[in-house]
C-alpha cells in the first residue's frame, strides 16, 4: 500500500482513523491473543484435580493469573469434530462433521464459513498457526494463507518414534503406543512448534494486534517421553485411576456403540499386559512435557513486553480415559471423555478465579470477539463467558453439551450429567455425589424431572453425517446401528480388545 508524502502532515488522530480502515477495522487499543490448543489432554492437570500427580506447573500459574473453568467440556470427543465446532462456532449436530473426515470446506453448505482465525484477520489482525489447531494438515494448505492465516508455521508430530513399536497393542496402530526410549526433548514435534512460536514472539513488529495459535500434540499417542519426565510421575498406590468392574453394567448397550471398534485398547489389554501403569506413567509424564512448552511460550510473551496486552486462552479439545469405564481414548460422553481445561488470561480477565459453571469450547468464538472488541458476528451457537470472566460466580443459564455422533448427546450441567442415545436410551449421573459416574439413575421414576430439565437443552435437530464422513462414524437408522460402514449385530458380544 502507497501513502501520499501528505500523510505525514495529517494530524495523528486522522491518521490513525485512516489507518483503522486500511487494515480492517484494527484499533491500537485492541488485545493480542496467544490460542493454546493441547490435544487429548483430559482433566489431569493441577488446578482441574483430575489426578493426584498431575504436575503442570506453567498451566497452574495461567490458571491463577486468569479465570480456570472447573466444568469445561468439549462439543464432540473426537479431535476433527471438536475442532470444526470450536473455530466455526458451529454444533456438530448443525454441521454433520462428526468423524476425523471431511474437513468443513469440503461441505458446500460451509465452504465459506467464517472461522474464528479468519474473523479476527478481517478485523485486522495478523494470524499465525502452528502446530494443530484444526484437525490433522486442514486449513494449512497454500490456498489458505491470506484466507486464513498470514503466517504457518511447523506442522504438529507426534515424532520422534523409536525404531520399533514399545508396545505391541492388538490394533498394531502406528500412533497408539506409549513408553520411554532414547531421545531429546529436543527432537519432539511440540518442542518445535514451542520454538517457532517463540521465534514468531521474538520478532513481532507491534504496529498490528497479533492472533498466534499454537497447537501441541501430545498427550496425544503416541505418549513417548523422555526417561526425565517420566521419572517425574514414579508408581505408587494412588496412581491408577478408580475403577469398577461392574461400572459397565447399569450402561446401555449403545453407549458400547460409540467406540465399538477402535485403535485404543481396552482396560482388558492394559493388565493381561502389564500395560496400565505404564500408559498412566507416560500420559502424566507427556503432559508434563507439554505444560513445560506451554510455559516456553508464555516466557516469551513476557519477555517481549506482550503479557499486559494480551488476552491468552488454553484449551483442550477432548478428555481422554485412562481404564475408566474399562477403555483407553476418547469417544465417549462421560466425564472422562469430555471434561477439558479451559482458561482465559490477560486483560478484561479477573485473575485468581476458579469458576464452577458450566463452559463449553463453543463458547470461546463468542468470548474472544467480545474481550477483543471485534464486529459481531451472526449465527454462532456458543455464548459468551464475560459474565463469568468479570465474576466466576456470574450464574449462567446454559449446560454444556457435548455430541458424538447424530442424535447421542450429553448434557452437563453444575451437579449433572444427562445422556441420551440414538436409540432412546438414557443415563444419569449426580455428579456431587458421584463424581466417577458409577450409578446411572435414569431409571429412577423420582428422577424424571431432573432428565426432563435437561432434555429441554438437547439440540433441536441433529443432523445425519455430512457428505464425505468417516472414521469413527455411527449411524443409527431403522432400529439398526452401523459402525464404520458394518452393521453391527445387536447379538454379538461387546469386543474385548
Amino acid at each position: 500500500m502507497t501513502f501520499s508524502r501528505a500523510s505525514a502532515f495529517l494530524p495523528a488522530l486522522v491518521l490513525a482513523a485512516f489507518l483503522a480502515i486500511a487494515f480492517g477495522g484494527f484499533a491500537a487499543d485492541k488485545p493480542n491473543v496467544l490460542f493454546i490448543a493441547i490435544d487429548d489432554q483430559n482433566d489431569w492437570i493441577g488446578y482441574l484435580g483430575g489426578h493426584p500427580d498431575a504436575k503442570t506447573p506453567n498451566i497452574d500459574a495461567l490458571a491463577g493469573r486468569g479465570t480456570a473453568f472447573t466444568n469445561a467440556h468439549c462439543q464432540a470427543p473426537l479431535c476433527n469434530p471438536s475442532r470444526t465446532s470450536l473455530l466455526t462456532g458451529k454444533r456438530p449436530s448443525s454441521t454433520g462433521i462428526y468423524g476425523l473426515a471431511p474437513w468443513i470446506r469440503t461441505v458446500e453448505e460451509f465452504k465459506d464459513v467464517v472461522t474464528l482465525p479468519q474473523h479476527f484477520m478481517k478485523n485486522g489482525y495478523r494470524t499465525y498457526y502452528t502446530g494443530k489447531i484444526f484437525h490433522g494438515g486442514y486449513s494449512r494448505g497454500k490456498g489458505d494463507l491470506g484466507k486464513e492465516w498470514d503466517v504457518i508455521g511447523v506442522p504438529a508430530s507426534g515424532g520422534p518414534f523409536p525404531p520399533r513399536p514399545l508396545v505391541k497393542t492388538p490394533s498394531g496402530h502406528k500412533l497408539v503406543d506409549w513408553g520411554v526410549f532414547p531421545h531429546k526433548d529436543e527432537d519432539k514435534g511440540d518442542w518445535k512448534v514451542a520454538g517457532w512460536a517463540v521465534e514468531q514472539l521474538d520478532s513481532m513488529q507491534k504496529e498490528r494486534p497479533f492472533f498466534l495459535a499454537c497447537g501441541f500434540f501430545l498427550p496425544h499417542v503416541p505418549c513417548f517421553t523422555t526417561q526425565k519426565w517420566y521419572d517425574l510421575h514414579p508408581e505408587t498406590e494412588a496412581l491408577l485411576p478408580k475403577i469398577r468392574r461392574d461400572d459397565r453394567d447399569d450402561t446401555p448397550r449403545f453407549s458400547w456403540y460409540l467406540h465399538w471398534k477402535l485403535p485404543e485398547p481396552r482396560l482388558k489389554f492394559l493388565e493381561e499386559n502389564d500395560q496400565w501403569v505404564n500408559l498412566v506413567r507416560s500420559y502424566l509424564a507427556c503432559t508434563s512435557f507439554v505444560d513445560s512448552q506451554v510455559g516456553r511460550v508464555l516466557e516469551a510473551v513476557q519477555r517481549n513486553g506482550f503479557a499486559e496486552n494480551t488476552v491468552v486462552v488454553l484449551w483442550s479439545d477432548h478428555g481422554w480415559h485412562l481404564g475408566e469405564k474399562l477403555i483407553t481414548g476418547k469417544n465417549t460422553l462421560w466425564d472422562d471423555g469430555t471434561r477439558v481445561p479451559l482458561v482465559f488470561a490477560g486483560p478484561g480477565v479477573t485473575p485468581g478465579q476458579r469458576c464452577g459453571r458450566p463452559a463449553e469450547l463453543l463458547d470461546i468464538y463468542p468470548t474472544l470477539i467480545e474481550l477483543c472488541g471485534l464486529s459481531a458476528r451472526e449465527g454462532l451457537e456458543g455464548h459468551s463467558l464475560m459474565p463469568q470472566l468479570r465474576d466466576a460466580a456470574a450464574p449462567r443459564e446454559w449446560p454444556a453439551i457435548t455430541t458424538h455422533n447424530h442424535d447421542n448427546h450429553g448434557v452437563r450441567s453444575e451437579k449433572w450429567r444427562y445422556i441420551v442415545y440414538a436409540d432412546g436410551s438414557e443415563e444419569l449421573y449426580d455428579m456431587t455425589a458421584d463424581p466417577n459416574e458409577w450409578t446411572n439413575l435414569a431409571g429412577d421414576p423420582k428422577y424424571a424431572d431432573v432428565v426432563a430439565e435437561h432434555r429441554k437443552y438437547l439440540p433441536k435437530s441433529s443432523r445425519k453425517p455430512a457428505p464425505g464422513s468417516a472414521s469413527r462414524v455411527l449411524i443409527y437408522e431403522n432400529g439398526k446401528a452401523n459402525w464404520e460402514g458394518e452393521d453391527i449385530d445387536p447379538k454379538e458380544p461387546v469386543p474385548e480388545l
